[in-house]
């Protein structure tokens, strides 16, 4: 080891030091450019999703879907979930084209092994089963433990679809940085009732309409939340993250310690158990679950996994659209601000009126129900200006006929056969 105690881990930092990389890397301004999609799925059996399918036919298929040509990183989840996640693309569509076309070798890969992919916010009939054991799991599920039982749910039955966007130009104005800070959680609110898709947990309705964001919320008392809104973003994000708890420390040998109430800023002061790095800050910002998450972009993650083969589409042309048009962007904005006023007075999102009401009704809520309204109408717009297809167009059009104009979300379509009578979450 070397002398500073970090053996492999990096050169010990300040906390001044981490306070500017977070000021850097946060938010990287610029005109928006760029958009991403990072797609989580559950890998049922594709004749009887309700039966479990065995460790070592996932992990055979697995390794056949870890020998293909894909543009998209691909990753899994330690319940065995699937994750692609695209390249930044240059426009919507090259998003959309390459993404799919990954998503179609991959179905097909599945597919000798009478295998699917699932398209929910939370595994409705399996309980959680941990594939992957590595130290990094090992650590966050005896961390997450320590606040009840929903840390495995999230950890091995949640699946999203997370859209990544730029974080927008330095100065003020419907493309502004500060702006789109804001919209996202003003949108990200109408887009989780929207697209709440996981009304069922454990073969039970929970009585929330996204039980995935309901788990989310209970992780632990600081690590889902958002930093309050009336802050300067970068300065807010800065000292949410330095005063967020670590929830471990990685060592070179044997299991990561797990010390109590040890926030980022006081291992940096401190020193111990070793001395903190930028590489275990970055590894702390991993560990940080907000809805919404600035990592030189904005990573939307407030969304459930939809239903289908495009199904997933939907969420991210509507987000594309509302945020890198101008028109769409100061439309929604302007016609969202009353909703602040849920969102302000309160606590930060998740765990503010507006966001639980939008987890727990959907677009039962009548403000929500209005807000939705307004924004797939500017969504639909933008989209004729930004060149997009027509069967993207129409998909975001029939998902705006099925359910958004008629107070709908995917929940209210599930129909799960195992169901029972409601219980609480």
């Amino acid at each position: 080891m070397h002398p500073s105690g970090t053996d492999d881990f990096g050169r010990p930092m300040s906390e001044a030091e981490a306070e500017d990389l977070l000021r850097c890397i946060c938010f990287k301004t610029g005109p928006p450019r760029t958009v991403g999609v990072e797609l989580e799925w559950l890998v049922h059996a594709r004749e009887q999703p309700e039966k479990p399918v065995a460790q070592g036919r996932l992990e055979a298929a697995f390794d056949d879907i870890r020998a293909l040509p894909l543009n998209s990183a691909l990753t899994f989840e330690p319940g065995g979930q699937l994750e692609l996640s695209s390249r930044p693309a240059a426009s919507l569509m090259e998003c959309i084209d390459s993404t799919a076309a990954d998503l179609d070798a991959v179905r097909a890969a599945l597919r000798p092994a009478g295998l699917t992919l699932n398209g929910l916010g939370l595994d409705p009939w399996h309980p959680p089963r941990r594939l992957l054991h590595e130290p990094r799991y090992d650590a966050m599920e005896t961390y997450l433990d320590r606040s009840g039982p929903f840390g495995r749910t999230m950890m091995c039955s949640s699946a999203s679809v997370q859209v990544c966007l730029d974080a927008g130009e330095e100065e003020p104005g419907p493309l502004g940085h500060g702006r789109r800070w804001r919209l996202a959680h003003l949108v990200g609110a109408v887009l989780l009732a929207a697209f709440a898709n996981s009304p069922v947990l454990a073969g039970r309705r929970t009585g929330w309409r996204s039980s995935r964001q309901a788990v989310w919320n209970m992780l632990d008392p600081v690590r889902p939340m958002a930093p309050p809104l009336e802050a300067e973003p970068r300065s807010a994000w800065t000292a949410h993250a330095l005063d967020a708890p670590v929830m471990c420390v990685r060592m070179p040998e044997g299991a990561w310690q797990l010390p109590q109430g040890l926030t980022f800023r006081q291992w940096l002061r401190s020193g111990s158990p070793r001395a903190a790095t930028a590489r275990d800050l970055e590894y702390h910002l991993t560990t940080l679950f907000p809805p919404v998450r600035p990592r030189g972009h904005l990573e939307l993650r407030m969304i459930d996994a939809q239903s289908g083969e495009d199904g997933w589409m939907v969420p991210l042309a509507v987000a594309a659209a509302l945020f890198d048009d101008p028109e769409a962007a100061e439309t929604v904005y302007r016609a969202l601000k009353p909703l602040a006023e849920c969102m302000d007075a309160h606590a930060p999102a998740p765990r503010n009126p507006l966001w639980v009401a939008a987890a727990r009704h959907g677009l039962a809520d009548q403000e929500l129900h209005a807000a939705a309204v307004t924004c797939f109408a500017a969504a639909l717009d933008a989209l004729e200006r930004l060149d997009v297809s027509t069967p993207v167009r129409d998909a975001v059009a029939r998902f705006n006929d099925r359910h958004v104009l008629r107070g709908r979300c995917p929940a209210d379509d599930m129909r799960i056969p195992s169901v029972a009578k409601e219980s609480g979450t």
